[in-house]
């Protein structure tokens, strides 16, 4: 076990309009190597990227958006791109969530307990759910053919794309502690604050004034038993991440090697 992350620099990218936005490369992976940095973002949705994020989405040189969000939620918030982006954008025809989770979540839960509750079992559902399992293919597809960065996010940029990216981090060999630790930095990412404000007043909107503080927190956070769970579900259907990987999302030997080679270093 080694509890500290074995990433040695700070993720963050500063951005003000997009939330949660961060390097997830970087991280040693089992049989020597890293992930590599400065390839791999993720991030929350882009509908309120300033003029200065764009700059930043610019100066990154992506070659690739995957974009986790369903259809309706992609015509709700429409991304903003910079003028002239060269890159391919990846997403689902179809709906990814019947909810965003966290919405979801609260529609079901006013108190934190229920609300934990709802989301666990979300997750235990997300990596099968018909569109979500449409994304996650063209993503790692996307991941073994593409040469430059990518950058992969949802709405909040931490449930969806939270399983996501621990998908890849666990089939590329990195650490357990590591996948966790990367997943529960949504939690200090950029200013949470005002994400679980924001968060917040979109669920007061939706469902009145009667969520508990509790229950606040946890929808607007992430908590490893999420991820846990997910992963729980996952090798109770195919016996390991692995077998998910191969047999649910198609990714052959062949494309785990291409990802091995254009992704450790």
């Amino acid at each position: 076990m080694h509890s500290n992350s074995s990433r040695e620099a700070t993720p963050l990218v500063a951005t003000t309009g997009i939330h949660n936005f961060r390097d997830y490369g970087g991280y040693e992976v089992a049989g020597g190597g890293r992930l590599v940095e400065g390839r791999l973002y993720r991030s929350g949705e882009h509908a309120k990227a300033s003029d200065n994020d764009l700059l930043v989405l610019r100066s990154l040189g992506l070659d690739a958006v995957i974009d986790l969000r369903g259809k309706s939620e992609r015509a709700k918030a429409p991304c903003r791109r910079y003028v002239g982006f060269p890159g391919v954008v990846i997403a689902s025809d179809g709906e990814t969530a019947a909810f965003a989770p966290h919405v979801e979540a609260a529609s079901q839960a006013m108190q934190g307990a229920d609300a934990r509750k709802t989301l666990t079992s979300r997750y235990r559902e997300l990596p099968f759910r018909p569109a979500i399992v449409d994304v996650f293919r063209q993503y790692f597809r996307t991941l073994a053919e593409c040469d430059g960065p990518t950058v992969v996010y949802c709405s909040a940029g931490k449930d969806r794309t939270g399983v996501l990216v621990a998908l890849l981090h666990t089939l590329m060999g990195v650490h357990r502690d590591d996948v966790i630790h990367d997943y529960l930095l949504t939690n200090t990412a950029g200013d949470s604050d005002a994400r679980a404000a924001a968060i917040r007043a979109d669920l007061e909107k939706r469902f009145g004034a009667g969520l508990t503080d509790d229950a606040v927190r946890v929808i607007t956070s992430v908590e490893a038993g999420f991820l846990e769970a997910a992963f729980e579900a996952i090798a109770e259907q195919h016996g390991s991440v692995d077998a998910y990987v191969s047999t649910v999302l198609h990714v052959t030997s062949e494309m785990r090697e291409e990802l091995e080679s254009r992704l450790v270093v």
